[in-house]
């Protein structure tokens, strides 16, 4: 069975080969990994995902390709906000915080600016998609 985690483990292994740099669909994008804890399990999780920094902030989204429900890795940093970061080759933990409405609109309206198929998956969803300020600790 093709789950999200075994789906990401090529892209996280070339990520970690190269410096932070992979091809496909990735290539030429920002992307970070970001590792969570499981809200449930407690198991250590792995997730790429593009990111948009800011200053010392790192903002990642939570799109889901625009399904109507937030992806585990959401669920994941809200329960244990503590979470570690690898960007190129540096790696550091740091804090997760998701941002309340008005700062979260300012922060995806400039992700859409980059990258229009993040308004797409707005467009396509009932739901907020939240963005999540990530802060060296």
């Amino acid at each position: 069975m093709t789950t999200p985690q075994n789906r990401n483990t090529p892209v996280i292994e070339e990520f970690r080969a190269n410096g932070g740099k992979v091809g496909g669909r990735w290539e030429g994008g920002r992307l970070l990994l970001l590792g969570t804890t499981g809200a449930k399990s407690g198991a250590k999780r792995v997730t790429p995902m593009t990111y948009l920094p800011e200053d010392d902030v790192l903002y990642v989204f939570g799109s889901k390709a625009g399904a109507d429900v937030h992806p585990d890795w959401y669920h994941n940093l809200v329960a244990n906000p503590d979470v570690t970061v690898e960007v190129g080759t540096e790696s550091y933990e740091a804090i997760a915080t998701p941002l309340e409405r008005a700062e979260r609109d300012r922060v995806y309206a400039a992700q859409t600016e980059l990258a229009p198929g993040f308004k797409t998956y707005q467009d396509g969803t009932k739901r907020i998609i939240p963005v999540v300020a990530i802060r060296r600790k």
